[in-house]
């Protein structure tokens, strides 16, 4: 019993420190350790103890983003609907993301790590949802998939952005961020 509790609180406090790396690092992505570990309400040897170093911190974290990335997706029901509504769907769970996205716009390391790199240059299963999108007409056949992921991508990073210089209400910023997609993206004519 006192084994399951001790991996339960380890799993807890670097779950715990991996949230507060994203957060923190999500908002100044030059902060300290000694930063996360405040934030993480662990002393900075503990943090020390469950990532040695930086570069062990950041690997966790490209693993944590991409784990959350793919809940996210599965949570959009991408293959339900037409193309462009699973789009927006997508766009909605994505921007929930918010400090792990501002992470990944600001953190490079996290972008080139192997994990990133093996979903090249566009996720399969956004591909998959832009295709059905050209088929049903509700996305424009002369966007290919790459280029609709960069829309995303550019428009979440917008809209995060927006939200922290404004200070207008995350709903409104989403808003605006589905209806600047939803108008690049719509067939033409």
């Amino acid at each position: 019993m006192r084994d399951t509790q001790e991996s339960g609180t380890r799993a807890r406090t670097r779950q715990a420190i991996i949230d507060a790396a994203i957060e923190v690092l999500g908002q100044n992505p030059t902060a300290s350790l000694g930063e996360i570990a405040v934030a993480a309400n662990v002393g900075r040897t503990t943090l020390h103890r469950y990532f040695p170093e930086r570069s062990d911190l950041l690997k966790a974290l490209s693993a944590e983003g991409m784990s959350r990335l793919d809940r996210a997706a599965d949570n959009a029901r991408l293959d339900e609907g037409t193309g462009a509504d699973a789009l927006r769907r997508l766009c909605h769970e994505y921007f929930e993301l918010g400090s792990l996205l501002s992470l990944i716009f600001s953190e490079p390391q996290l972008i080139d790590d192997a994990d990133w790199s093996e979903q090249g240059a566009c996720d399969p299963r956004l591909r998959t949802l832009v295709e059905r999108g050209h088929r049903d007409g509700t996305i424009d056949p002369e966007l290919p998939a790459t280029w609709v992921q960069s829309v995303l991508w550019s428009q979440l990073y917008a809209g995060w952005s927006y939200l922290a210089d404004t200070h207008i209400s995350r709903y409104e910023a989403l808003r605006l961020v589905a209806r600047t997609l939803g108008g690049a993206i719509a067939p033409k004519g």
